[in-house]
């Protein structure tokens, strides 16, 4: 045998022995780097693609998992009380705005190789890191809250009892969460969250006039004009679009796939590809409830709960254009919930793990790391049980856990902002000028909008 051949097959047999002396999760991690390194040295575009998709998974997840069940809901509300003459072309300005956000938690995963709530640890001390995993904390489990109704909604349209909806949607969350390791996660929540296209064609039930979509970019207005209500649900629409449990949920997952910096380029196109998606389906959500539900003649300007009952919007929808594309409304929403809430489950766990130095891999069974996987599991029971109690104005909740997203969203940008910033950490991958004065004026601009919304509530009047 030639001596080429025969130092080949001893290198081979050393990798493969020396991946069986590392602990699980770097064993598991390893193998998918060196799929990684294999797929990066070869050319062409073939070649290209396949390491595209291989790098495929953090951006996507994320993007798909923000188009929640909340998410959902909220969309459907805002296109059957304010039509498309305002939201339709802010969902499509929203897209470089969350690129430019999420693509700044990739950079600093590939550059540091740890997650957020560990650099917010590091970088700013135990006071802030406290309040940063807190604020996230109870952020996770009044989105998971969310993620429940859009779960017992869509599931009570076929019949089946709010009690035994949570049941079925705890199952499986918590068997994906704990029986799969990171690659087979990743791949099995991207082929879940692949379903929740299903609202771009359930938008054409609607016969929606695209005419008049156009048309809301040349004439962009506000139907009814600038009221509490207005920036109520402005609120809860960019608090679904961008979220903090978005910034730790992707840099943790980019660490626990092994992301690089030699994977920037593809892992930023990943997080672009998520953002269109994210949008194409929102704006298809509130095109179909501005088609069927919006009456232009009569804007809402209360804020009675009974203008969010998303179960009034889908009545109206089948009184119009019969059962079928309510059905498939009410698969997405149960699809979208529980991929958000399979996503919420591994940030939360994530985050705590992070911070307190314990152990912080999905690549770990639960058996070796208890630790690890117990928060996001105690965050999404309590959820569970939220939404249980009687009588709870389900329509009302799910917007507003939207509206404290973005009202906290301002402090979490700021700890992203600062830690991209610091050259200590960061090297020759800190942010260009022009990056930090666009995300600066977002933060300004989250602000202003917080508290336009609190003088609203203070001085009604002053709207």
């Amino acid at each position: 045998m030639p001596d080429g051949m025969n130092s080949k097959i001893s290198s081979k047999i050393d990798i493969s022995e020396k991946l069986k002396e590392l602990p699980t999760e770097a064993r598991l991690r390893a193998i998918q780097r060196l799929k990684i390194m294999s797929l990066r040295a070869k050319k062409g575009r073939f070649a290209h693609l396949l390491l595209l998709l291989a790098i495929l998974g953090p951006g996507i997840l994320v993007m798909i998992a923000d188009n929640d069940a909340g998410g959902v809901i909220t969309y459907a509300q805002t296109g059957s009380i304010f039509g498309i003459g305002f939201f339709i072309p802010f969902l499509i300005l929203m897209i470089p705005v969350t690129f430019l956000i999420q693509e700044m938690a990739v950079r600093l995963a590939a550059v540091t190789h740890r997650g957020h709530a560990e650099m917010i640890w590091l970088r700013f001390g135990k006071f802030w890191g406290s309040f940063s995993l807190i604020d996230l904390v109870l952020a996770n489990t009044l989105t998971m809250v969310t993620e429940f109704i859009g779960i017992v909604f869509g599931m009570e349209i076929f019949g089946i009892s709010q009690l035994y909806a949570v049941i079925i949607g705890l199952i499986i969350v918590l068997s994906i969460t704990l029986f799969l390791r990171y690659y087979k996660w990743e791949r099995v929540s991207l082929l879940i969250a692949s379903f929740n296209i299903i609202f771009i064609p359930i938008m054409f039930f609607a016969h929606p006039n695209f005419y008049a979509i156009a048309q809301s970019f040349v004439n962009w207005h506000i139907n009814g004009g600038i009221t509490p209500l207005f920036i109520y649900v402005l609120l809860a629409n960019i608090g679904t679009t961008i979220a903090p449990w978005m910034l730790f949920f992707q840099q943790s997952s980019e660490v626990d796939k092994g992301t690089t910096v030699s994977d920037l380029k593809y892992a930023k196109r990943d997080t672009l590809i998520g953002a269109v998606i994210m949008s194409l389906v929102a704006i298809s959500i509130m095109v179909f409830t501005a088609s069927l539900v919006f009456n232009g003649n009569s804007i809402i300007t209360s804020n009675d709960s009974s203008v969010y009952s998303i179960s009034y919007i889908l009545q109206s929808v089948s009184s119009k254009i019969g059962m079928l594309p309510v059905k498939l409304f009410a698969l997405g929403i149960i699809d979208a919930g529980i991929i958000a809430a399979i996503v919420l489950v591994a940030s939360t766990s994530w985050a705590f793990s992070e911070a307190l130095g314990w152990p912080k891999s999905i690549n770990l069974p639960f058996l070796q790391a208890k630790k690890f996987y117990l928060p996001g599991i105690t965050c999404v029971a309590i959820a569970a049980l939220i939404v249980l109690i009687p009588n709870l104005p389900l329509g009302f909740v799910n917007i507003t856990v939207q509206v404290i997203a973005s009202i906290v969203m301002p402090a979490a940008l700021l700890f992203l902002l600062l830690l991209v910033n610091d050259k200590e950490v960061m090297g020759k991958h800190v942010n260009s000028k022009i990056h930090n004065i666009v995300i600066i004026m977002i933060i300004i601009a989250l602000i202003c909008m917080s508290m336009a919304y609190s003088i609203s509530i203070i001085l009604p009047k002053f709207f």
